[in-house]
C-alpha cells in the first residue's frame, strides 16, 4: 500500500544502521517507525537477518499490536512497541538492541552513573534503569507488560520521555525513542557509548564520582538550553 511506503522506508533506512553501528548481532534488535496521522508503524520483521531486509519486509501495525499490512510476522517486540506509541502520543521512533555495554548494566539491573560531560550533553541524569518483571507480569503478556514496566518506571520515578530518550530494562537490554527515526537511532548509539565509557571508568577508578552538578548544567544547557550555541 502507497500509503504506507514512506515508513517502510525510513524503518529499513533505520534497522539497517543498528549492524554499522555494531548495536546488534544476528537477528537482535529492531527499530519502528510510526505514522500519527494514520495511527500505524512499520517494524522490523522477527528473525529474518539484516542483510535479506527490504523496504517491502517491514511489517505495518496499529497501535492496538493488529497486523495491518505485511507478509511475515513482526517483531517478537512488536507489543511493546505498541504500548508506547499508544502511550506516549510524542515518539515516533523506537529502537530496540542488545547491544554490548548497555545490556550489561541492564543485565546488572543498574542506571548508568553520569560520570563525564559526554553523558551530561545529552542527559541531566543516570540512564535510568527499571526493575525487572514481576513473576505475575512474566506470566501475562510478556511484551505488553514491557512497555507497561517502561512507562510505569518514567512515572514512578517523575521522568519525562521527551527529556530522557532511553531506559534500561533490568536482566534485559536497552529501549530508545524519539521524534525521528535516525534521533532513536542516534540515542541507541549515545547509551551503548555511555555503556561503555562507565564501565571503564568503574574499572580504572571503582571510585570514580559522579560528575558535579555545575558541569552537568553547563554541558547539557550548552546543547539544549535556551542560550544553546552548540552546533550550527
Amino acid at each position: 500500500m502507497k500509503q504506507f511506503e514512506k515508513i517502510k522506508q525510513e524503518a529499513y533506512y533505520a534497522n539497517m544502521q543498528l549492524p554499522k553501528l555494531g548495536l546488534v548481532l544476528f537477528t537482535f534488535g529492531n527499530v519502528s517507525v510510526a505514522d500519527r496521522e494514520l495511527n500505524v508503524f512499520a517494524i522490523k520483521p522477527s528473525g529474518i537477518p539484516y542483510d535479506e531486509l527490504s523496504p517491502d519486509k517491514m511489517v505495518i501495525v496499529d497501535f492496538k499490536g493488529t497486523i495491518i499490512a505485511g507478509s511475515l510476522r513482526p517483531s517478537s517486540d512488536t507489543k511493546t512497541h505498541a504500548f508506547l506509541y499508544k502511550h506516549w502520543e510524542h515518539i515516533h521512533s523506537i529502537v530496540h538492541t542488545h547491544s554490548t555495554y548497555a545490556t550489561a548494566w541492564a543485565q546488572s539491573q543498574r542506571a548508568i552513573p553520569i560520570y563525564g560531560t559526554t553523558h551530561a550533553d545529552h542527559l541531566t541524569i543516570d540512564v535510568p534503569c527499571a526493575a525487572p518483571m514481576t513473576d505475575e507480569m512474566i506470566a501475562g503478556d510478556y511484551e505488553y507488560q514491557t512497555g507497561f514496566q517502561i512507562m510505569q518506571h518514567f512515572q514512578e520515578n517523575g521522568l519525562n520521555y521527551q527529556e530522557v530518550e532511553m531506559i534500561l530494562v533490568g536482566n534485559h537490554a536497552p529501549f530508545t525513542w524519539g521524534n525521528t527515526a535516525s534521533k532513536a537511532v542516534y540515542n541507541a548509539a549515545v547509551l551503548e557509548e555511555l555503556a561503555r565509557m562507565a564501565f571503564l571508568t568503574e574499572q580504572i577508578n571503582v571510585n570514580a564520582l559522579r560528575l558535579k552538578d555545575s558541569l552537568i548544567k553547563k554541558h547539557f544547557e550548552r546543547k539544549h538550553g535556551p542560550a544553546a550555541y552548540y552546533g550550527q
